[in-house]
């Protein structure tokens, strides 16, 4: 019976990710089917510890995620655990050796509830690696099926992927880190001040951050590369979008880019990839 609750917990991290995010969950159906069940298991437990920090203001959010933190802990003791999300989450680490990583994002995620501005690059960039790097690198170990030689070869590509992601979430969230959260995460942004200058820095470097990605993206196992390359190429367009954008314009409203768009991004990718044209 075991078997059953272990498949309805995986069910429950699938209903997560579909809900909170439409776009991870295109890119996870574009995966190959042995390999999407822990991509949802990944996607499910970061995002709750996510939601802890991020939405949960009305509640003692440092008592929930201790609790969190510690039934998880419990669950790579027990090898179960009675939270569906933790329990699909624990089957994951085990098989692909994700304990270090898991410490990485859990101690960042605890960053949001002390620290709102982030003055240096150094500090950003611990951030950054905590909190994106290492989702990436989880993926990674699944995707390359803990073929050791092979995350070696990809990771420094993952960890650049991992960090163009979280600043172009950064920079069309910035009004609402800085309204809702209280939070600044780009070192030469402060007091809800985003000048054309800081914003063309940002964005050469997330430029940079795409191009070391790419090199690795094309070398992806054919079961994970199309929604790697789908996932790169929609936040490469937000990217651009936000380029264009005036820095009033990203203060005072949150730059989407619309279905039809990705529909677009998702069929172009599709024939990009099945005719070796990217």
């Amino acid at each position: 019976m075991k078997a059953l609750f272990d498949s309805s917990s995986l069910k429950c991290s699938k209903l997560v990710t579909h809900s909170y995010s439409t776009s991870f969950s295109l890119g996870i159906r574009l995966f190959g089917p042995k390999i999407r069940p822990a991509i949802y298991a990944i996607y499910g437990f970061v995002r709750y510890a996510d939601e802890i920090v991020d939405s949960f203001g009305e509640y003692d959010q440092e008592i929930l995620l201790n609790e969190f933190e510690r039934d998880y802990k419990l669950s790579l003791k027990r090898q179960i655990s009675l939270n569906p999300i933790i329990n699909s989450f624990q089957e994951v680490v085990h098989k692909y050796v994700l304990y270090d990583y898991v410490d990485d994002f859990l101690e960042r995620m605890r960053y949001d509830l002390k620290v709102s501005d982030y003055k240096t690059k150094e500090a950003y960039e611990n951030y950054i690696y905590g909190s994106a790097d290492v989702v990436g690198l989880m993926c990674l170990r699944v995707f390359v099926n803990n073929d050791e030689e092979k995350f070696k070869a990809l990771k420094p590509s993952a960890t650049s992927l991992g960090s163009a992601f979280q600043k172009v979430n950064f920079l069309r969230d910035i009004r609402q880190d800085f309204d809702t959260l209280g939070r600044s995460y780009f070192p030469k942004v402060h007091k809800r001040e985003l000048t054309q200058e800081v914003r063309n820095e940002i964005v050469r470097e997330i430029e940079e951050d795409f191009l070391k990605a790419y090199k690795g993206l094309v070398q992806l196992p054919v079961e994970s590369r199309l929604g790697v390359y789908v996932a790169y190429k929609y936040y490469l367009k937000l990217l651009k979008k936000l380029k264009k954008c005036k820095p009033e314009s990203i203060l005072q409203e949150r730059i989407r880019i619309s279905n039809p768009m990705k529909i677009f991004i998702l069929v172009k990718g599709y024939l990009r990839i099945k005719l070796n044209a990217y």
